[in-house]
């Protein structure tokens, strides 16, 4: 096996890291979710559930990686005591690393289409409708969609091949800054619209009363509650082995809690500032903050459309969303490829080009799935939708939810050695006053995150 890399700067780990964590859920989930349960007063509620639940589970992860030095595929066989099982998680981690990319690779596709049709003016002249067309005809064209879907595997396997410090550190970084700088651009076009005011004050006034009931006054604090705490869990994306990658690539000289809250907050930050993007412009256009797709493919090319120099803005917003899911692209490829180089012992050149012919060929069925294979449906989702629901909805609850009890049962690694390995360094200590929670409550409650989205998925209808 090759010589273990290790990051270049602090800088680089935090940006991948939270390039890891930074995808398209910042961009299309959480201004949704926000607008729908509450506006500012959701988003104070989401900040307690990010800090309480993820960012304990984060150094939990980040910890398992330093401490093994090694990927999901050996770090729990490393620390495991002997002849216990916690192992086996490490397949199941892998296979999550592999669903996440089955349809990811096809929505960030889209984005650079949608970033090529902006530049060209394809949506000038458009209404509503036209724009709404635009979008079908790209479901209804499974051939452009693999080319996309292609060249984004291409452009992360590539980097991915140049190794970490080379190719991911260096790619990344540069991405993460671009997309930053992008997005403090197109807040401040946004906030300066006229009529942005209503939309920016639901955003940044809270209003308490609208974390209990909703416009007709039905009750809906439990439903507020599980929102608040789905986004704060599934937006750093834990459980999988994607974080605990790059702790092993870092060395000792900082303490794990200070650098999962600086991933936190960078996450944060570019939720944040996605909803100062879109809340003020659908506020100044007049339309839904809509839920998933239909939000960046319908709703917000509509609204560049009918913008001042919208072209411009338009193209720089996809851009943006591009590097924002590439930055997640590259980040879970470098953990399936490092999966890859340690369980089978290969180089990190035959490792990229296993995993390419690989994804390429696991991502055609969510290609299909939007046309040709249309009519084939799981429980009501299409293919995209049980990849989702598969990733989503159970490995990364369930794989957190081990991590948790690796790290804190004697039957596991044990408290004692994870807080060692957590409070190595300088920074900010984890506190070993949480061990009851983080021990008995925390598992409880991401357990209930668990079996909440069946809950959802059934007990609903």
């Amino acid at each position: 096996m090759e010589k273990r890399e290790t990051f270049s700067s602090r800088l680089g780990f935090v940006l991948i890291s939270a390039g890891c964590a930074i995808g398209l859920g910042n961009v299309w989930r959480f201004p949704y979710i926000t607008g729908k349960y509450g506006g500012a007063a959701f988003v104070l509620l989401y900040l307690l559930f990010l800090v309480i639940l993820g960012l304990p589970v984060m150094v939990m992860e980040l910890a398992v990686g330093r401490a093994s030095q090694r990927s999901i595929a050996q770090s729990f066989q490393k620390l495991e005591p002997r002849g216990s099982k916690w192992h086996w998680y490490s397949y199941i981690g892998f296979a999550g690393n592999y669903l996440l990319m089955m349809f990811y690779t096809v929505i960030a596709g889209w984005l650079l289409y949608y970033f090529i049709k902006m530049l060209r003016g394809d949506f000038t002249g458009l209404d509503a409708d036209g724009v709404a067309g635009q979008f079908g005809d790209l479901m209804g064209r499974p051939g452009i969609m693999t080319a996309f879907m292609a060249i984004v595997v291409c452009i992360g396997m590539f980097v991915c091949a140049q190794g970490l410090r080379n190719g991911v550190e260096r790619v990344n970084k540069v991405m993460m800054l671009c997309l930053l700088a992008l997005m403090v651009v197109l807040a401040v076009n946004s906030v300066l619209l006229e009529g942005a005011g209503e939309g920016l004050r639901f955003y940044l006034q809270p209003n308490f009363r609208n974390l209990v009931y909703d416009e007709n006054g039905s009750w809906i604090l439990g439903e507020t509650i599980f929102a608040a705490m789905g986004q704060a869990f599934f937006t750093l994306s834990l459980g999988i082995g994607a974080i605990a990658i790059f702790g092993s690539y870092i060395k000792k000289e900082h303490r794990l809690a200070g650098e999962a809250i600086r991933i936190g907050v960078l996450d944060t930050c570019v939720a944040f500032t996605a909803g100062l993007i879109i809340f003020p412009a659908c506020s100044a256009f007049g339309v839904s903050t809509g839920e998933g797709p239909a939000l960046v493919f319908v709703t917000l090319p509509n609204i560049f459309n009918h913008m001042a120099l919208g072209q411009l803005w338009g193209g720089a917003f996809f851009l943006f969303l591009s590097f924002a899911a590439l930055s997640t692209v590259i980040a879970v490829f470098e953990n399936i490829i490092s999966f890859t180089m340690e369980r089978w012992e290969l180089p990190r050149k035959k490792a990229v080009l296993f995993n390419f012919i690989a994804v390429l060929a696991l991502s055609m069925p969510c290609v299909l799935g939007f046309n040709v294979w249309s009519g084939f449906t799981v429980l009501g989702m299409d293919v995209s939708g049980v990849e989702d629901f598969l990733v989503s909805q159970n490995i990364l609850p369930l794989g957190s939810l081990l991590y948790v009890l690796f790290c804190t049962s004697r039957k596991g690694w044990g408290w004692e050695k994870f807080l060692e390995e957590a409070n190595t360094g300088d920074g900010i200590r984890f506190p070993r006053a949480v061990r009851f929670y983080v021990s008995y409550i925390l598992p409880v409650i991401v357990l209930f995150i668990f079996l909440m989205g069946y809950w959802n998925l059934f007990g609903g209808k």
